[in-house]
């Protein structure tokens, strides 16, 4: 009677009211199992005797699939960039390279394939767009007691695969951790202005050393890529008057850069001008005493030739003195106790003579040897006309 025989657990209604027929039942299922595996089924007389037989051979090939599908589990593949771990009742065996791999099988031995390419990120006061603050994670306090919010991006990478699944419950909550303890650090130590402006990439930088130092510390087998700083400004409620504060130092800094343009400007104009101002008065001073020298020379050589005659020095220099005298002015002088004739004198031509001499004093002072024959052509003339008048 088979498991599916409506008249299981009951008794044949011939009166035999007695439990049902193990020995047929055991006949059947071993008659059905050599049916599945190309046996002779369907003898149900007289097989007494080969019914150990049967079901020996059928348990065998049972345990030869079970063992061979055991054993087959054992295999897999490790993709390129990736390793295997292999452990053995939890403990670590091995480390596998890419390719087809085995093992043996569940529970003796397991693998663990991990990603040593694939780089992993963890956001820091925020989660998925700056604008989603986490300010538990992004307030921190500088140096100077001001409190900032920063937000920074980590990526990492694996380095060593047994450390990582072992010496780490949470990798990624291990990294978070360090990553928020060494920026909180290096904020700690810096002042506001240098985290928000100037010091952003130093503060990366310095974070991302002192991360790699706490991570190895503890052997997580986690390699730090790259520490971004998504963005660092004032917390929300104080960024209006800190906006305020940042544009009046944006106007100090333009009207400083003003001044300075301004002094760039002017103060090399002013050096140069001081340099030709020096250089004229020190021409002005080499020619003041050269003509000094000069004037002593002469003065020495009138002297010695007036040492030798006197009355004639005198008279020349009285005769010079009254030719400059007279050659400057445009007035005319007559001796009229000479005679009462009538003169001719032509104003025109010595008004025009004279002119010029007013006009340039200076040029006659400077060539006084030009002047000298003009002295000497008017000299000549006002003698021959006062040959004439007499």
């Amino acid at each position: 009677m088979s498991l599916n025989d409506p008249n299981w657990g009951r008794r044949p209604s011939g009166g035999n009211q007695g439990p049902p027929d193990l020995e047929e039942l055991w006949r059947n299922f071993n008659r059905k199992l050599q049916g599945l595996f190309g046996g002779r089924g369907g003898d149900t007389g007289g097989g007494g005797p080969r019914v150990p037989r049967r079901m020996g051979g059928g348990v065998g090939l049972l345990i030869g699939l079970v063992v061979i599908v055991w054993l087959a589990s054992g295999f897999y593949i490790v993709p390129e960039g990736q390793r295997g771990v292999v452990l053995r009742f939890g403990k670590f065996v091995e480390t596998t390279m890419p390719g087809p791999r085995w093992h043996l099988p569940y529970p003796v031995e397991s693998a663990e394939v991990v990603n040593l390419l694939g780089v992993r990120t963890v956001e820091v006061g925020y989660r998925n767009t700056v604008k989603n603050k986490v300010l538990k994670e992004s307030l921190m306090l500088t140096d100077d007691e001001n409190i900032v919010d920063v937000q920074f991006a980590v990526q990492y990478v694996l380095k060593s695969p047994n450390d990582y699944l072992f010496n780490s419950r949470e990798p990624d909550e291990t990294v978070l951790q360090a990553a928020e303890t060494a920026v909180r650090e290096v904020v700690g130590k810096s002042s506001m202005d240098f985290v928000l402006y100037e010091g952003r990439a130093e503060v990366a930088q310095r974070s991302h050393k002192l991360m790699q130092e706490i991570l190895d510390r503890y052997g997580t087998g986690i390699n730090i890529s790259k520490v971004t700083m998504q963005n660092a400004q004032p917390p929300q409620e104080v960024q209006a008057a800190f906006d305020d504060a940042v544009r009046a130092s944006q106007d100090r800094e333009r009207q400083k850069n003003e001044g300075q343009a301004y002094a760039n400007d002017v103060i090399p104009k002013a050096r140069g001008m001081a340099a030709r101002l020096g250089e004229e008065a020190e021409g002005y001073r080499q020619r003041v005493i050269e003509q000094a020298e000069g004037d002593a020379a002469r003065f020495r050589q009138v002297v010695a030739e007036y040492n030798k005659a006197p009355q004639v020095t005198r008279d020349r220099l009285y005769i010079e003195a009254m030719q400059q005298i007279l050659a400057n002015t445009s007035k005319v002088l007559i001796d009229q106790k000479g005679g009462g004739n009538l003169l001719y004198l032509p104003l025109d031509k010595l008004m025009q003579m004279a002119a010029p001499a007013a006009a340039e004093p200076h040029k006659a002072a400077e060539a006084p040897q030009q002047q000298e024959p003009a002295t000497a052509r008017s000299r000549e003339a006002f003698r021959s006309r006062e040959r004439e008048s007499r």
